[in-house]
């Protein structure tokens, strides 16, 4: 019995996920609703969250050596709910009034790319300590950080000629072949692990400097150092 109840520690963790993207689609898709916070950003918190199980369930997957294909798939179907649709809904609802009708029914691309990128990421065995392709976390994050900006004045975002590229260009990341870094730690030496101290170091001061809006500008950071340490690895 407390083998079983470790073993679905993990899976556990991974409900609360699910969960978490849940209740932020329920909540993007009520804009006018307010309790402390404004709607979009109880949407964005509870979004975030979902991606804190996201992190834990893997990790208590491995400290527990629990792993199992059962919870490989729970992990996949819950990244679909709260790193794919949810953030398309909280951008969408977002959008609504304020674009053009077609517009606001844009971001439905996202769910059909984290949907791709998940399929890719469960039958690849090469991403194992780094990922092919843009991780679904961090188009949550993306966007979250573009809704953040729409909400504090920067209309920019608005304009057709950016939503769509920007569409189009995340969406794609995620189906790619491009290398980019991933946050596990095999050891904590700072030779092995520059590039992860330096995107969590140059991460930390983004936010602190930009909060919510910066979250958009870590996802670029992210794509920037990714570029840079692929590159260095090939020379």
């Amino acid at each position: 019995m407390l083998k079983k109840i470790r073993n679905n520690i993990p899976n556990g963790i991974t409900c609360l996920n699910v969960l978490c993207g849940t209740i932020a689609i329920l909540i993007s898709a009520h804009p006018h609703l307010s309790f402390g916070l404004t709607s979009w950003q109880w949407g964005a918190l509870f979004i975030v969250l979902a991606a804190v199980a996201d992190f834990f369930d893997g990790f208590a997957a491995r400290m527990l050596h629990a792993s199992s294909p059962l919870g490989a798939d729970l992990d996949s179907l819950s990244d679909q709910v709260s790193f794919g649709v949810a953030p398309a809904v909280l951008l969408a609802f977002n959008l609504w009034g304020n674009v053009a009708l077609w517009l606001a029914f844009a971001p439905a691309i996202i769910p059909v790319a984290t949907t791709v990128r998940l399929a890719k990421f469960n039958n690849d065995t090469r991403q194992t300590t780094g990922f092919l392709g843009m991780p679904v976390p961090a188009n949550a994050v993306f966007w979250i950080g573009y809704v953040a900006g729409l909400k504090q004045g920067a209309y920019w975002l608005a304009n057709p000629w950016v939503i769509v590229p920007a569409l189009l260009f995340v969406s794609w990341l995620m189906v790619s072949e491009m290398p980019m870094l991933s946050l596990k730690f095999k050891t904590w030496g700072f030779k092995d692990n520059l590039a992860r101290y330096l995107l969590i170091l140059g991460s930390a001061v983004i936010l602190i400097c930009f909060q919510f809006q910066g979250m958009l500008w870590v996802i670029v950071f992210y794509i920037i150092m990714s570029l840079l340490f692929a590159r260095h690895r090939s020379n």
